[in-house]
């Protein structure tokens, strides 16, 4: 989403006397009225629903990959360059989400507040084929919003720590006396009220019509809950030490404790989700490459899609192709953790093993290629496969080539043709799916009980489903292997899915990751093969205070209660 302009809470938040949905709904209505008054509660509804972010447009496209070493984007006046010099601030920040998150609470706020249920009388509608549908409905939507309430105060405590919890739309006074709840209390009302949600909510949207799939589920209530207390009980928020002279820890971390429990507490989360009945969304796929261009594809617990169109692909498809951007390119740092087979053994790729880097895309990893596409590989129906070496077709000195040697291929629908604008499709954005749920409930269960069997059946879910189909967990390994394996898996398993920028920072790796050149590629088209060498393609700068984000500003001058994150005063 878009942060030019930044989002004052003294607009977002203020419920003034314009508001004309800020009132009680008559119900002595007639049945035309009776419908638009359904019709009003069902677009506070949707305006709640319109804040979950997009993540394929984040960072004006170059989405928050690029500001990990997961990817370069190709614009180099693209603002994620900011974040990878370190070069933002409280003022200029471009990727915060600190107003857009807020304005989505202060729906939802009006939405609890406005549209009381059980002042909507549909006895009108007894008899006819909708009746039942709009009780449903309505019973169903305060916990929807809630849910989504919670999900937004999830997305800001996980970029800022302890923010101001709001449960009613505010006056002026109201605002300019906001102070920051502790991350205790934050992480304890997100979870009451996935809890609170899961229980009032079908588990999946199979019980929905099909014009309401993609709404909010008790899985997805438990799933965030899952990703929750995974956050909570990991080092970040456990490990106040980084902050250095900032004495008011209680905002960025939890109170000292038991971490033991708060790991279980995770791996009990995200058993829940597990233990739920059988349905799709709870069900692992094993079409890795159309899971992500598929609507409601099987293992998808929650997610956003978009009508049909090609905006993603002109960003993303190489510049060999007519009206091509480049966009977001992989970087070697990431393809380099994708495991290559030597016999039926799957080991740690290795440049210096010349059995490796003879054919460096030979024998990986099966998502490495339905996640990057390599010079040499096939791209949509072309004659000539991808070229990029200096001169080809794909690569330097066109405008916007690759710098990393890698073009992105998830996400990525090659049946688009972007000349004509034919064969447009569908784009999902996934924010849970039950991949991720097995690798928290392995997680946490290897910091709290590590040798557990479940560790091994959940991480193997993952790893040996069918499309996947790599070697499972050894049952010799100790827990820092497995930790390591897990760890690896997830920045595998969820490349560009917007969890490395947080499993980074939360797992405390960043400084080390995202400090570390970013790595490309070059390509000598030599003959009668191709040759391979790596190279340190771009310095990049984190500092400690980058475990947070600043709040903006233009909200500390508004709330003058707030108080700055830790380094960024």
């Amino acid at each position: 989403m878009k942060n030019t302009n930044y989002i004052f809470l003294i607009v977002l938040l203020v419920c003034g006397s314009c508001q004309k949905l800020d009132r009680e709904l008559d119900t002595d209505l007639t049945k035309n009225q009776l419908e638009s008054t359904y019709n009003s509660l069902q677009s506070l509804l949707t305006g709640v629903y319109s804040t979950l972010p997009y993540g394929l447009t984040q960072l004006d496209r170059a989405t928050m990959a690029s500001a990990t070493d997961e990817a370069e984007f190709t614009n180099e006046t693209n603002r994620v360059q900011l974040i990878n010099q370190g070069a933002w601030t409280a003022i200029n920040n471009p990727a915060d989400v600190w107003g857009a998150f807020y304005q989505g609470i202060r729906r939802a706020n009006l939405f609890l507040e406005t549209a009381d249920p059980a002042k909507v009388n549909l006895d009108i509608f007894k008899g006819t084929a909708t009746y039942q549908v709009r009780i449903d409905e309505i019973k169903r939507w305060e916990f929807e919003v809630r849910f989504l309430r919670a999900f937004y105060y999830f997305e800001l405590i996980k970029r800022y720590g302890g923010v101001p919890i709001i449960t009613k739309t505010l006056n002026e006074n109201d605002v300019a006396n906001l102070k920051r709840n502790t991350l205790e209390e934050c992480v304890k009302f997100i979870a009451e009220e996935c809890d609170l949600a899961a229980a009032n909510l079908p588990v999946s949207s199979g019980a929905y019509l099909a014009a309401d799939q993609g709404r909010a589920t008790k899985a997805a209530a438990l799933t965030l809950k899952s990703r929750l207390l995974l956050y909570a009980a990991s080092d970040l928020f456990n490990t106040p030490s980084w902050a250095t002279g900032f004495t008011n820890t209680q905002l960025v971390s939890l109170p000292a404790g038991d971490r033991a429990a708060r790991w279980k507490a995770a791996a009990d989360a995200a058993k829940a989700v597990i233990d739920l009945p059988a349905v799709p969304a709870l069900t692992a796929n094993t079409n890795y490459r159309t899971l992500f261009t598929t609507p409601y594809a099987t293992g998808v617990i929650f997610a956003r899609r978009t009508e049909a169109n090609n905006e993603f692909e002109l960003a993303n498809f190489s510049v060999g192709f007519d009206r091509g951007q480049g966009g977001i390119t992989p970087s070697q740092n990431l393809v380099d953790d994708y495991e290559i087979r030597i016999g039926t053994t799957w080991v740690d790729f290795d440049w210096n093993n010349p059995a490796h880097s003879a054919t460096p895309y030979t024998n990986r990893d099966p998502r490495m290629a339905l996640t990057v596409v390599t010079n040499g590989s096939s791209f949509q129906s072309r004659a000539v496969p991808i070229q990029t070496f200096t001169g080809g077709l794909d690569g330097a000195p066109k405008p916007n080539a690759t710098k990393t040697g890698y073009y992105l291929r998830k996400y990525v629908n090659e049946a688009t043709n972007l000349t004509t604008g034919a064969g447009n499709a569908v784009h999902s954005w996934i924010y849970f799916r039950i991949e991720e749920v097995y690798l928290n409930y392995a997680e946490a269960l290897n910091e709290y009980a590590p040798g557990n069997a479940d560790i091994k059946i959940y991480y193997d879910r993952v790893r040996t489903r069918a499309g996947v189909a790599l070697t499972g967990l050894s049952t010799t390994e100790n827990q820092v292997k497995v930790r390591d394996r897990i760890r690896r898996e997830r920045r595998i398993e969820f490349a560009f899915e917007d969890h490395r920028a947080w499993d980074a920072r939360r797992w405390m790796i960043a400084p080390t990751v995202f400090n570390a050149p970013l790595r490309g590629v070059n390509v000598t088209n030599t003959m009668p093969a191709p040759t391979y060498t790596p190279f340190n393609l771009e310095a990049r700068n984190f500092t400690p205070k980058m475990y947070l984000f600043p709040i903006p500003l233009n909200e500390l001058n508004i709330a003058k209660g707030l108080v700055q994150n830790p380094l960024w005063q």
